[in-house]
């Protein structure tokens, strides 16, 4: 046997075994960025759709007891609590949509959330009760129609952003079904390195053994 086969076939088996380990270090820098993303993805699924939609509900509750009062303004034995009433549901539509601009939004989210938000601020503020109802009139028929359009611009927006939820939420359980398929084939990856990291060792005490051998004969 050549003096340097020995050597060149360690050689050749140390390279071999430091891309091994180089691939399986990369392997595991990748299985951790692909752990935070899966991460981010849980809890931006959560904070950003989920959340969201809870506060999409809450507002469309408190829209439709504004929209009840202006209907049944003729009903209300009592005027002097409403416009209070209304002002409440507003304040606390406003606070919702606060906590909603504070989440990831995309762009179709904020022009809506923009939109809604101005309907609310601006058109729906009812300053005297007067312009609803009054006993000499009754129901002011315009001012209520005029309300009513505005709340069913409202409800518009919050029924899309509803849909945006449900569109993004499809794309983040996609893109964690893609990160979950990657670390598979990683992981499968690291198995198959093993294997041919066995074999390695193997073959390794195996041709020792057999260099010995031809030394001592």
């Amino acid at each position: 046997m050549p003096k340097n086969e020995p050597h060149n076939r360690k050689l050749k088996v140390a390279i071999i075994l430091t891309i091994i380990i180089v691939m399986i270090f990369g392997k595991n820098v990748l299985e951790r960025k692909n752990f935070n993303e899966l991460g981010d993805t849980f809890i931006s699924f959560y904070e950003d759709r989920l959340v969201v939609e809870s506060y999409i509900f809450s507002i469309s509750e408190n829209l439709f007891r504004i929209k009840l009062l202006i209907n049944h303004c003729e009903f209300e034995s009592d005027y002097s609590h409403v416009i209070e009433e209304i002002s409440d549901y507003e304040a606390s539509i406003l606070k919702l949509v606060e906590s909603f601009e504070k989440t990831k939004l995309t762009v179709a989210e904020e022009g809506f959330l923009t939109d809604f938000k101005k309907i609310i601020e601006s058109n729906l503020r009812i300053a005297d009760y007067a312009m609803l109802y009054s006993e000499e009139s009754g129901i002011n028929t315009k001012s209520v129609k005029e309300y009513n359009s505005y709340i069913e611009r409202a409800i518009s927006d919050l029924e899309k952003l509803s849909l945006i939820q449900i569109e993004e939420g499809k794309k983040l359980a996609e893109n964690s079904d893609k990160v979950v398929n990657r670390s598979r084939i990683w992981a499968q990856f690291e198995v198959a390195a093993l294997v041919i990291l066995l074999i390695i060792i193997y073959l390794l005490i195996y041709t020792s053994r057999s260099i010995k051998a031809d030394f001592v004969d």
